[in-house]
């Protein structure tokens, strides 16, 4: 089987989250009313919203690989950091929703529904919880695949629509079996999940906006990798390696210490092909930068 590219994988699990919220807004909405289970409506709404967020990441990914031009030289990839930053804000806002709704049933003791659920509204539910679930695990395994902040952004989404969809399934029984104030306390409980999955993906968004280095590691491994490259070489001395993200891609910078007697042709292309070894060994690498200095100048770099 051919490998997908990251776009082409994206835009497939996307449309597969799409076309499952579309078909689990249209459940829940009916059973909802036809099972009169108020929480399955706002559960309706809520996989609608995450319909919209899915189309969000789609519009991110499709700038974010777009070519470089004359404004944006260094490419677009950190439009899908924004993305995900959109993204981290709609599913907190979301997570403090529930939690203000679930609080303000608790401290008004209103929890008396006006009628009693179904079972068509508890079976919408667990086939809720089920497809949700099921959308979570498919799509971080791809986002995580991938190296995709937007894409684990919508698998959290889908993970926080399961817990709440969790929560009206134990609002139902509780409301059926005469406890309803089970529904607005799992609601509090989803609530603080929820939030913490956001401020994740909002700190992870943010920290590759800001030109962090790449995770230990990565590092670890492009710069064991050079190094092997100058040993086996016999070429000279690995000297600083720095790393900095850019949306889901890395950029480096290495120094390398090459004997005096080179002439200024022969170091640059050296520099070419070491520069060309780290970027096929490693595709998260966009750009790589190879600075030859002289060998004796090494001992100021290991001060």
């Amino acid at each position: 089987m051919e490998k997908l590219s990251r776009k082409q994988t994206t835009m497939r699990v996307s449309f597969v989250s799409i076309g499952g919220n579309l078909f689990l807004c249209c459940l829940k909405l009916c059973a909802g009313i036809l099972g009169r289970s108020g929480a399955l409506v706002s559960d309706a709404i809520h996989s609608a919203a995450d319909a919209i967020d899915t189309i969000i990441v789609i519009i991110g990914v499709k700038m974010a690989s777009k070519a470089p031009d004359e404004r944006h030289p260094y490419g677009h990839e950190r439009m899908e950091c924004v993305a995900a930053l959109i993204l981290s804000i709609v599913l907190g806002c979301i997570g403090a929703g529930i939690g203000y709704a679930g609080l303000e049933k608790i401290m008004s003791g209103n929890y008396e529904t006006l009628g009693v659920p179904s079972r068509l509204a508890l079976f919408a539910a667990l086939i809720s919880i089920a497809i949700k679930e099921g959308l979570y695990w498919y799509m971080r395994g791809s986002a995580k695949r991938i190296r995709s902040d937007a894409l684990m952004a919508i698998a959290w989404h889908n993970r926080a629509d399961a817990l709440s969809s969790i929560g009206s399934f134990i609002g139902i029984i509780g409301s059926r079996a005469g406890f309803p104030i089970l529904d607005p306390i799992v609601s509090v409980i989803i609530c603080l999940f929820v939030i913490k999955a956001a401020l994740t993906i909002f700190i992870e968004a943010v920290n590759k906006m800001i030109d962090r280095a790449c995770d230990p590691k990565t590092a670890a491994a492009i710069q064991n990798a050079a190094a092997d490259y100058l040993r086996k070489q016999a070429a000279g001395e690995l000297g600083q390696l720095r790393t900095r993200l850019f949306g889901d891609k890395v950029y480096v910078e290495i120094e390398i210490y090459l004997p005096g007697d080179r002439s200024l042709a022969e170091s640059c292309q050296f520099s070419s092909q070491l520069r060309h070894f780290i970027e096929e060994s490693f595709d998260m690498v966009k750009v790589c930068k190879v600075l030859p200095l002289p060998l004796e100048k090494s001992s100021s770099h290991d001060k």
